[in-house]
Parts: structure tokens; C-alpha cells; sequence
């Protein structure tokens, strides 16, 4: 270090770089009277605009807090919401699961009904169509019982025996 300081004394002589260890002629006593006026004065300026930081970032953080417990409160009341709505779908859930249980209930008796009148009118139309093929029946049996009369009668009666079954007739209606 001793080398430094002789070669900066030394380059000072010479009109270069070097260090200058004379008090009064380095100008040391006004450096410290400004430092000490600008600690004096500049302490109050500084401290105001310090305390001024301060006060706003504690206001900053009041209001972050706040906005934390409005959003903790709003949170509290959207999740209690939510638990509201979920026990309203459950609810419409299950009186949709009664309401489709009554449905399928009725659905099922009107079918039932539905069948019961199906076979009771199938029975009727069958009644009906058996009783209809009998009166056919009976009427081509009476048909062909007439023809087979009418021919029996036309080679087995002669003139006298139809006059007599006339005369016949006449009297039983006669009286």
C-alpha cells in the first residue's frame, strides 16, 4: 500500500491521477459542513417522506386485508349459495324420481285397462262373428233343407196330395 501511496503522490506532482492526503486543501472540512447540513435538514425532509411511504403502505395493506375478508365473506356466502342449490337439485331430483315412479305406475295401469278393454272387445267381436257364421250357417241349412223339400215334394206329391194338404192347411188356420 505504501507503493500506491508514493506513486499517486508522486503522479499528483506530475499533473496525473493521485491521491491528495492534504486536509484543508481537499476541500474535507466543506464536505463534512455539507453532509452535516444535509443530515440536518435533509433528516426531517427524508423522515416525512419515509413516514409518508409508510403510511400509505400500511393503508395498502389495511385495504388488502379488507378486500381479504370481503372476498373471504363473499367467498363464505357463493359456497353456501352453492350448498343451497345443490340440496334444491337434490329436491327437484327427487321429486322428479317420484313424479317418472307415478308416471310409469299410471302408465302401466292405463295399459293394463287399455288390454282388459282389447281382449273384452275382441271377445265381443268374436261372439259377435261366431253368432253371424251361425245364422249364415243356418240360413244356407235352412236354404238347402227348403230346396231338398221342394224337390222331394215336387216328385213324391202328385195333384191330390197337394189339394188335400191345402185343404189341410185352410182348416188348421181356419180353425
Amino acid at each position: 500500500m505504501g507503493t500506491v501511496l508514493l506513486l499517486a503522490t508522486e503522479a499528483s506532482r506530475e499533473g496525473g491521477f493521485g491521491f491528495n492526503f492534504d486536509i484543508l486543501e481537499t476541500n474535507l472540512i466543506n464536505l463534512v459542513i455539507i453532509i452535516a447540513v444535509l443530515f440536518y435538514f435533509g433528516r426531517g425532509f427524508l423522515g416525512k417522506i419515509l413516514t409518508e411511504r409508510r403510511s400509505s403502505i400500511e393503508a395498502e395493506i389495511l385495504e388488502a386485508e379488507k378486500r381479504q375478508k370481503d372476498a373471504a365473506a363473499a367467498l363464505a356466502e357463493q359456497q353456501q349459495k352453492l350448498t343451497q342449490a345443490q340440496a334444491e337439485a337434490e329436491r327437484i331430483r327427487a321429486a322428479a324420481e317420484q313424479t317418472a315412479v307415478k308416471a310409469k305406475e299410471a302408465i302401466l295401469a292405463q295399459a293394463a285397462q287399455d288390454v282388459e278393454r282389447m281382449k273384452a272387445t275382441a271377445g265381443q267381436e268374436l261372439e259377435a262373428e261366431q253368432e253371424r257364421a251361425i245364422a249364415q250357417l243356418r240360413s244356407a241349412v235352412v236354404s238347402l233343407a227348403l230346396e231338398r223339400v221342394e224337390s222331394q215334394l215336387k216328385t213324391s206329391l202328385d195333384d191330390s196330395a197337394q189339394n188335400q194338404l191345402i185343404d189341410r192347411s185352410i182348416a188348421l188356420v181356419g180353425g
